[in-house]
């Protein structure tokens, strides 16, 4: 059994000389992230397209089961509202052609104002997307976890279009006031979103906010050991990527979920040993 864990981003300023090698040239930087965890968001391509040489470069530094959830540009799901997006779409999908079987599933991040009366937009999109690629979609209008007419017809949706629901498990970080500047922030710009624990397809994916505190993360995602374990059992095979207000430990912390699983069911197969973070000496 595997299970793919993962990070927002694979370069973060607080881990270089500390956790990953410094320096290191970009063509580099996902290759060393990719010894700690095997899978992380794409998030840069919300915000444009990615040439397509840099794809390719991503693609030479990972295994072809490296797991890369690339989220689709903001001109198709913000600004378009995924109507009218056909050009943008087309360029995305062949910027990424290169990644293969890496790119795990197309992410549909959708604005807080995209509610129930959208859905028929929602299925008109998916449907016209190819089946070359999987999808996964995450909605931040609160109907959707409130309103469980509202919650029957979006599963109804994703699951005619074989797409997944993406839950941002954010709970632990508004479970008592912040208590740092990364923290604060993160409670000005990050949804309150209920936890949500149902899974559509064979390969469910979660994103969990936690705290900058490393004991209180831990303490939060007690909840998602027992589900994660469970999908592995029945033969499903999450993902699971960590996030904290500031990110600092969110390498390590990913490898100790990971581990947490592994102690629940140890049939899960280890992560790879990561590569250190000092260069290796002869003396």
């Amino acid at each position: 059994m595997r299970l793919h864990v993962g990070c927002a981003m694979w370069t973060h300023a607080p881990w270089q000389g500390r956790l990953l090698p410094q320096p290191l040239p970009p063509r580099e930087r996902l290759r060393a992230y990719a010894t700690w965890c095997n899978a992380v968001e794409g998030n840069t391509t919300f915000y444009a397209t990615p040439a397509r040489n840099t794809v390719e470069s991503w693609a030479r530094q990972t295994d072809p089961d490296f797991r890369l959830l690339t989220k689709l540009p903001k001109s198709i799901t913000h600004e378009r509202c995924l109507t009218g997006a056909d050009e943008e779409l087309r360029s995305f999908l062949t910027a990424i052609e290169p990644l293969g079987q890496r790119a795990h599933a197309l992410w549909v991040q959708l604005p807080g104002s995209f509610g129930p009366a959208d859905l028929g937009t929602l299925a008109a999109f998916l449907r016209g997307l190819p089946r070359s690629h999987r999808y996964a979609v995450e909605v931040r209008h609160r109907a959707f976890f409130e309103d469980a007419r509202a919650e029957r017809m979006l599963e109804r949706v994703l699951t005619d279009a074989g797409a997944e629901w993406v839950p941002f498990d954010t709970v632990a970080l508004f479970q008592s006031p912040p208590t740092s500047d990364a923290e604060r922030d993160a409670w000005a710009k990050k949804p309150r979103m209920p936890r949500r624990v149902r899974a559509l397809t064979d390969r469910p994916i979660v994103r969990y906010l936690g705290r900058d505190d490393p004991a209180r993360t831990v303490e939060g995602w007690q909840p998602w050991i027992g589900t994660v374990a469970g999908w592995l059992r029945e033969g499903r095979s999450p993902t699971v990527f960590i996030h904290t207000p500031d990110n600092a430990e969110a390498l390590t912390l990913a490898r100790r979920f990971h581990d947490d699983v592994r102690a629940y069911l140890p049939g899960v197969d280890p992560l790879p040993e990561p590569l250190p973070a000092e260069p290796l000496t002869l003396f």
